[in-house]
């Protein structure tokens, strides 16, 4: 059976693939963070909070990242690594999707209120430009909340489908 572009199986399995491509990337930048202790233990985390400060965080995100962010550094750390880590498995597998793309969206959100401040006098366009390593994510979180991503090539997907004999 051939699928036209517009039937739902296909809308379906875009989402997916692109549900799972995205836990890919997560899977990558969170292994090494909780397999390692570079990130975590070793200043990694505090490295680029500085570069944050020091390169274009918003302006009230400057006492949150100082105040809040530096003190407590390490336990935020293992934060981000464990959660990047759970966020990527979540939407590899399509399991618990709504939530973890709640919790990535956020950390999207704060990530680019952290880091991609083009300056007070920027034109509009810029602040969207600068912010596009943040924001394109924020846009996929976005699409598995509102959509049914799991509805394919996900464990729960695979778990529902009826025994065929063989």
């Amino acid at each position: 059976m051939k699928l036209s572009p517009d039937s739902p199986l296909a809308n379906a399995r875009a989402l997916a693939f692109l549900r799972i491509s995205v836990g890919i990337l997560f899977l990558i930048f969170g292994q090494y963070k909780v397999f390692g202790t570079q990130f975590t233990l070793h200043g990694g985390f505090q490295f680029w909070i500085s570069k944050f400060l020091e390169e274009g965080a918003y302006p009230f995100m400057i006492p949150v990242l100082r105040g809040f962010v530096l003190p407590h550094a390490t336990a935020i750390a293992f934060l981000v690594a464990y959660g990047e880590l759970a966020i990527g498995l979540a939407l590899l597998f399509g399991l618990l999707v709504r939530p973890a793309s709640a919790c990535g969206l956020i950390y999207m959100l704060s990530l680019l209120l952290s880091a991609n401040y083009p300056g007070a006098h920027a034109p509009l366009w810029q602040y969207f430009g600068a912010s596009l390593d943040h924001s394109v994510l924020a846009v996929c979180f976005v699409s598995f909340l509102l959509g049914d991503s799991a509805a394919a090539w996900s464990l729960h997907s695979w778990h529902r489908r009826p025994n065929i004999p063989a």
